[in-house]
């Protein structure tokens, strides 16, 4: 299920790539490796240490990639818990790949407060857009954006404000 996701090699340079597509090529990466512990059950160092080994992530932000998938690991039943309301259907009839992208956007909503929450659900809809069925980034923004109006409320709010001025 991997997939290249080196930003340099859709345009045939070898330039650096930026933070953002860094981090783009973390997320990417990270998404297929939470689909592969969902799947398979490793041990989540192990299925690192092989996405080390079997991709070129020279231009990924590692450090992002590892804090995501050990954190989505470690949390996942808070992260579960945190966007199951917002459902119309239970966890396990979720898409796998649904579930690794509600999984790392509701990390990123409560654990990377640093990250502005549209940037956390247009990020996980792109996700969604790449490695989803059709329809579910459209199913993942509804589902991201009623949590992050539950998470980041302040910021929400704080946003609204200043768009009123």
């Amino acid at each position: 299920m991997t997939q290249d996701t080196n930003p340099s090699n859709s345009k045939g340079k070898s330039k650096k790539a930026s933070k953002t597509e860094m981090r783009r090529s973390a997320r990417k990466f990270a998404v297929q490796a939470v689909y592969s512990w969902q799947m398979a059950g490793q041990p989540i160092n192990e299925i690192e240490a092989q996405f080390r080994v079997d991709n070129d992530m020279s231009q990924t932000d590692i450090a992002l990639f590892s804090e995501i998938l050990r954190g989505v690991a470690s949390n996942s039943a808070e992260l579960d818990e945190a966007y199951a309301p917002f459902l119309d259907r239970s966890l396990d009839d979720l898409d796998p790949i649904e579930r690794a992208v509600m999984r790392i956007g509701s990390f990123e909503l409560i654990h990377r407060i640093e990250v502005p929450y549209r940037v956390v659900i247009n990020e996980s809809v792109d996700l969604a857009k790449v490695f989803g069925a059709t329809e579910s980034h459209k199913y993942v923004n509804g589902i991201l954006d009623k949590l992050a109006q539950r998470v980041r409320m302040v910021e929400i709010r704080a946003r609204h404000e200043a768009n009123k001025k």
